[in-house]
């Protein structure tokens, strides 16, 4: 399966069918949040309606710059893995919108309870999965995708946490823009799309092996 991954469009829809109009070989896609910033219901609908334009099964979060309502936008428009799972050629998917707590008190921010509790939700939803990928919006604490401009760590501890134990084979994040790259935590590639409202994703192919491109 060849996995084309966005996050942080921040509404720039013209950036994200650029790159799209060159993954044509891509079989699922996936976002990990920020479609809009502080956007409207109505917006949300619009990019993942552009997204499902390509024709190949979406799959979204939202990002803490999204509202928290915008949540109930991806699950009528079924594309949902906030706290759920869905299997796609025996292999899982499973996400968390928002982000950490942080002194910015941006839009939709939870605590790292919650993101705990919605990752092993959605994680329960997919257990009998061959392969397993979690796109959590906040990348995992302490690691090469989450400095911030300030060079901070300004990840999630429960992303950490929960990647730490229960290993799944990819994580796909964003949120911290700065953080674009790759890392690895036990056997689980994690990967930081970087902005695609600057034109940055990341393509990963799941075979026999796990590989994982920046792009460009």
């Amino acid at each position: 399966m060849r996995i084309i991954a966005l996050s942080d469009i921040h509404g720039s829809y013209r950036k994200v069918e650029e790159i799209l109009s060159q993954e044509t070989a891509g079989d699922v896609l996936v976002t990990s949040g920020d479609l809009t910033t502080v956007g409207s219901p109505r917006d949300a609908e619009d990019v993942i309606k552009r997204l499902k334009s390509f024709g190949k099964p979406v799959l979204a979060v939202c990002g803490n710059m999204d509202l928290p309502a915008l949540d109930d936008v991806l699950v009528r428009l079924s594309v949902s893995i906030n706290g759920r799972g869905v299997i796609i050629d025996r292999i899982g998917f499973f996400g968390v919108s928002g982000a950490p707590l942080s002194p910015l008190h941006t839009p939709n921010e939870i605590c790292e309870d919650e993101i705990m509790r919605r990752a092993v939700a959605g994680w329960k939803d997919i257990a009998e999965a061959e392969r397993k990928v979690f796109v959590p919006h906040a990348p995992p604490h302490n690691t090469n995708v989450d400095r911030s401009f300030l060079a901070r760590h300004a990840g999630s501890t429960a992303v950490r946490e929960f990647i730490e134990k229960y290993q799944p084979d990819v994580t796909i994040c964003g949120h911290i823009h700065e953080g674009r790259g790759k890392d690895v935590i036990g056997k689980t590639q994690v990967i930081n799309c970087g902005p695609a409202g600057k034109g940055y994703y990341a393509v990963i192919e799941l075979g026999k092996a796990v590989a994982v491109e920046n792009k460009p």
